[in-house]
């Protein structure tokens, strides 16, 4: 059957020396120091083969294309070169190791899209002759083309993934994925693609269709996994009453108080805008006051003025004879009873301004004393103004506190009827799911959690003989009985399942499954990409941290078997690994050893020179 088999992984940059591993055509094994590139080796393939990103490393600064070569199924070299947060891949069909600067004798995209033609995905799968393979992706029926992604997670398996929860069959362990991931464990197992086949709807078909109790089953469970509370029913209809009754206790009060503090802020504001009012008053007030208090002050000196006028005359000359203090004519030029006449006349100017003075005066004081009297009471209704505001704002901050409190009972009560009404709503839908399922049960389907792409038995029992071989010839302790179930897509081994056991049990578990898989494949002349590339698969047992599940020691027996064993595996095998291989592995596989120090040999995957 034909297969791929990966020859180098390089990156390239400008004035910078190559970062390269050339991977042997079996046992290639990559070891020593944590943090220096292993784990980005596996990632690195994983992106190059159609990964949708990569987290570049500092070492990695710089480096602006990656190749990888594979040895296609015809024998024939090819260079991927990819640059960092990009999805076009340049195609050449030679093997290059260094900076390439040649056009590209195609280009194809990363991401797999099965309008298109012109994606990695589907000129790899054309040349290992699966480019007409159909899978199934809807418990409907529904096909879709295979994609490299779909088998890629079957073959690498990053260090996250071999201790992760999720069951190796699967790529990302979602409902939408499910059945697609499980058609393709059938596909590579049996060597049987699904037909494409008319997904219109047809009830009479759907209701005996045995997968359909399988959904039914699992979305009842994905929605009882959704319930908060234990509580029945009647209990939550109860609880209902219950909290809309307080509610309605709760809402009245609150309601009375914001109607209070409406109109307490009304009334505020009413105070406000006649302390405004009050102010602007009083400017005009004071004003018109100092004003008026200035002319005051000048009538009554005009007024002393003139009295001393009269009062002066003979002090200041005006009747002594000579020159006319008022008209400065000289003696000889006066008239008869001159001086009398002009004294006369003084007086009566004084008088008069004496009197219109009075007069005027006597208008401006009752003036003056309305304004005393409107500043005053102004000045008195403003400091009770002010009062009032005060008194307002204490009224509303003790109104506020009041809300809020009354506000917090109320929010509490409605987010709890919220979490009831979604308690029942979620109770009503299982009991409508359950009711379907005894519909159809009563109709004669199935009642099992038998997937609709069923694998014959004597097809997993085949696999399953492998997957216990592998384990065996390892030396895994407490793996007996172990078994592929292909109804909840998980492996079992020693009673439990993968994901009951400790992280170096479900690595060893993961590795296992995959190895086996590969060899069962090959061994049967069955479609696989050819190789495996797992990182971090025999992780050795430490000592159990407070949230670790208990689990059983993997000895150094285990990693020492495991080598052994993959030395004889029948396709490529890329290992990394904290811990030193055994010698004969040493000797016999392709290795690298990273020290992460440039003295003690290779530093890591990137030259020394760039960490």
């Amino acid at each position: 059957m034909s297969e791929l088999q990966l020859t180098h992984l390089t990156y390239c940059g400008p004035n910078l020396p190559p970062a390269q591993i050339v991977f042997g055509p079996e046992l290639t094994v990559i070891y020593g120091t944590s943090d220096t590139g292993k784990s980005f080796i596996v990632k690195s393939i994983e992106y190059m083969l159609g990964g949708t990103d990569l987290a570049m490393v500092p070492e990695g600064d710089g480096y602006t294309q990656i190749l990888l070569g594979l040895l296609m199924p015809d024998g024939s070299p090819l260079t991927l070169l990819r640059a960092p947060d990009s999805n076009s891949i340049f195609l050449y069909r030679a093997d290059l190791r260094d900076l390439v600067m040649a056009t590209p004798d195609a280009s194809v995209t990363a991401v797999h899209n099965a309008r298109s033609r012109n994606s990695l995905s589907i000129h790899l799968l054309r040349a290992l002759g699966l480019d007409e393979v159909l899978i199934r992706k809807n418990e409907a029926g529904g096909t879709r083309p295979l994609a490299l992604s779909d088998l890629l997670h079957l073959s690498l398996v990053t260090e996250k993934r071999m201790i992760g929860d999720v069951p190796p069959v699967l790529r990302t362990g979602t409902a939408s994925t499910r059945t697609a991931e499980l058609s393709v464990m059938r596909f590579l197992i049996t060597g049987e693609g699904d037909p494409a086949v008319d997904t219109g709807l047809n009830a009479g078909q759907r209701r005996v269709h045995k997968g359909q109790v399988q959904l039914l089953d699992q979305l009842v469970l994905d929605l009882s996994a959704k319930l908060v509370t234990q509580e029945n029913e009647r209990q939550l209809r109860d609880r209902l009453i219950r909290i809309r009754t307080a509610l309605d206790q709760q809402s009245a009060p609150l309601r009375q108080v914001n109607e209070s503090h409406r109109e307490a802020v009304d009334s505020r504001m009413e105070t406000a805008r006649e302390l405004a009012a009050l102010d602007e008053r009083l400017t005009e007030v004071s004003d018109l006051l100092g004003r008026f208090k200035l002319l005051e002050a000048q009538y009554r000196s005009d007024l002393e003025r003139l009295a001393m006028v009269n009062e002066a005359g003979s002090i200041l000359g005006y009747f002594k004879v000579g020159t006319c203090p008022f008209c400065g004519a000289e003696r000889e030029h006066q008239q008869a009873n001159h001086r009398v006449e002009e004294t006369t006349q003084l007086h009566i100017a004084v008088q008069a301004e004496a009197a219109k003075a009075t007069a005027l005066l006597a208008d401006l004081l009752p003036t003056i004393a309305d304004l005393d009297g409107e500043q005053t009471a102004l000045i008195s209704r403003r400091v009770e103004a002010q009062s009032d505001i005060g008194v307002w704002d204490q009224i509303i901050a003790d109104l506020e506190g009041g809300i809020a409190a009354l506000r917090s009972n109320v929010e509490e009560l409605v987010e709890e009827r919220s979490v009831v009404e979604r308690e029942l709503e979620l109770q009503t839908r299982i009991a409508e799911l359950d009711d379907k399922k005894s519909r159809l049960v009563g109709e004669g389907a199935v009642a099992t959690t038998r997937p609709t792409q069923h694998i014959p038995t004597a097809t997993v029992g085949a696999f399953d003989s492998i997957l216990q071989q592998t384990l065996n010839a390892w030396q895994v302790p407490a793996a007996d009985h172990a078994e592929y179930d292909q109804y909840y897509a998980e492996i079992r081994a020693g009673g439990r399942k993968r994901i009951e056991r400790g992280k170096g049990m479900r690595s060893v578990l993961h590795s296992a499954f995959t190895t086996a898989l590969a060899r069962f494949c090959m061994d049967r002349d069955l479609h696989h990409l050819g190789f495996v590339v797992l990182d971090s698969p025999v992780v050795t047992f430490r000592d159990p941290e407070p949230d670790d599940i208990d689990d059983v020691e993997l000895t150094s027996t285990v990693v020492d078997r495991f080598y052994k064993d993959m030395l004889s595996f029948p396709g490529q095998a890329i290992i990394m690994e904290n811990g030193d291989p055994p010698t004969k592995v040493l000797s016999e596989a392709v290795t690298y050893h990273f020290t992460g120090t440039a003295s003690g040999g290779r530093a890591g995957f990137f030259p020394a020179s760039m960490r």
